[in-house]
């Protein structure tokens, strides 16, 4: 059992019991940068479930009144026409030319009310500058968030709260409590696998947390640290903000004010004076923005309603340029590059081991075909243990973007020495097994009784 007092109480959201060896800045806190290492935290979400916290402290907004799916048609591409109390959706918000300027989770939680997590600050400058009749209350650093991912993820939330959560479906949400205190329960996740977040206040988390890892230890659960973390995302196919892709913020000249009033409310996703560019590609922001079609998101618009950046969406629909694809790096290229860290003369740039995960850093590398022209563009590179092979994901011009065609990736900022290196198409989403959206989970057995 872990030890329940806190030794360093460096996050709200997050009890520290000395099984962190490593630690980074999370925002105004300090979090988990790794626990038991990259290699063993990324198997558990494929073997067991992990335990993760690297979303904290999230940016919440509640926000309830009468105009609230006003509020949601007039600014994002989803439709809402099925969307029910109950429900959660991947809500994305474009401007007018179709980029992409903010995406995040919707939660419908009663007829005029909905909970968005990581649609802050864009969102509330929507609201500011419409006449909504709804108020909206920014709860940040007032809750917690807790993902728990993994063909364990059910068993060990029903032994921590006692309740038979089989009934919350894929993209559901519904209460429960654990460890008495009363918390939300979605089925969602960025791991591909069967995966919930568990959702309360902020006074709560540190009861909460250790409620459900007393309950995952002896299943095998892990802890995942902010490392391994980023690394699923590419893996599981799902781009990322601030890792795979830039908010196109800087086209939108009022927000820009509004944030210049509202420095607080900033968060990861946009391109501040303290970005750093690294890869290939030009440190050239307007080349790094990416539309729905770019990021394979295309399927979640809806022509059933006005909102923002309608007309350039039906553009993009009716004449498609690009898809996104998952690359798999040639190993031979990867060791050369290894290689010449050891040989006389300027080196490549040197290759982490992991990943191009670095904070206020967009990582992004050039895609060329075999007479050197630019095809596409490749972030988030990311070695996956599981597969044993360095892949990234591909925004990519579609007559390149079949299974098996060999493209390659540019490693090296312009004016250093530079490698092509070798990658194959493959395919998108990389993970493919026990993809959370089609596990049955009737087929894993209730073993607890509920206790209120």
């Amino acid at each position: 059992m872990a030890n329940k007092e806190t030794l360093l109480r460096y996050n709200p959201a997050i009890p520290f019991h000395g099984d962190a060896p490593l630690l980074q800045s999370l925002m105004a806190d300090v979090g988990p940068y790794e626990y038991t290492g990259w290699r063993d935290e990324t198997m558990a979400w494929k073997e067991t479930a992990y335990l993760g916290t690297s979303l904290n402290p999230t940016p919440t907004l509640r926000i309830q009144g009468p105009d609230v799916m006003k509020l949601l048609s007039e600014h994002f591409v989803n439709g809402f026409a099925n969307f029910s109390v109950g429900k959660t959706k991947h809500g994305i918000m474009v401007n007018k030319d179709g980029l992409i300027m903010m995406d995040g989770v919707i939660l419908r939680t009663a007829e005029d009310e909905i909970f968005t997590y990581w649609l802050s600050p864009y969102l509330d400058y929507c609201f500011e500058k419409g006449n909504y009749d709804a108020v909206c209350e920014n709860l940040t650093c007032k809750v917690f968030l807790y993902q728990i991912a993994g063909p364990k993820s059910l068993e060990i939330l029903e032994e921590a709260s006692g309740d038979n959560l089989h009934d919350i479906k894929f993209l559901s949400h519904r209460m429960s409590k654990i460890s008495g205190h009363d918390v939300r329960i979605l089925r969602l996740g960025m791991a591909g696998t069967l995966a919930y977040e568990v959702h309360g206040p902020i006074e709560n988390a540190h009861d909460v947390y250790n409620a459900i890892w007393d309950a995952g230890k002896p299943l095998g659960m892990r802890k995942l640290g902010s490392r391994a973390y980023m690394m699923n995302h590419t893996e599981d196919g799902f781009p990322q903000a601030y890792y795979h892709f830039p908010y196109a913020w800087a086209t939108d000249p009022g927000f820009n004010e509004y944030l210049a009033k509202y420095p607080f409310m900033v968060a990861p996703g946009g391109i501040s004076p303290m970005t750093i560019f690294e890869g290939s590609m030009e440190p050239v922001p307007e080349l790094l923005y990416r539309n729905l079609e770019d990021l394979g998101w295309d399927n979640v618009i809806k022509f059933d309603h006005d909102f923002v950046g309608r007309a350039a969406c039906e553009k993009m629909v009716a004449n498609p340029k690009r898809k996104m694809v998952t690359l798999e790096w040639n190993k031979e290229d990867i060791i050369d590059v290894y290689r010449s860290q050891f040989e006389p003369g300027e080196p490549y740039k040197h290759m982490d081991a992991t990943n191009d995960f670095f904070a206020l850093t967009f990582h992004t590398d050039k895609v060329l075909n075999a007479k050197g022209e630019q095809i596409g563009l490749s972030s988030g590179r990311s070695l996956s243990y599981n597969y044993r092979t360095m892949i990234s994901l591909c925004t990519i011009n579609r007559e390149y973007g079949e299974l098996g065609t060999e493209v390659f990736v540019l490693w090296g900022k312009p004016g250093s020495r530079q490698k092509k290196i070798r990658a194959v198409v493959s395919r998108f989403p990389f993970l493919q097994e026990n993809r959370n959206e089609h596990v049955d989970v009737s087929k894993i057995p209730y073993k607890g009784n509920r206790v209120d």
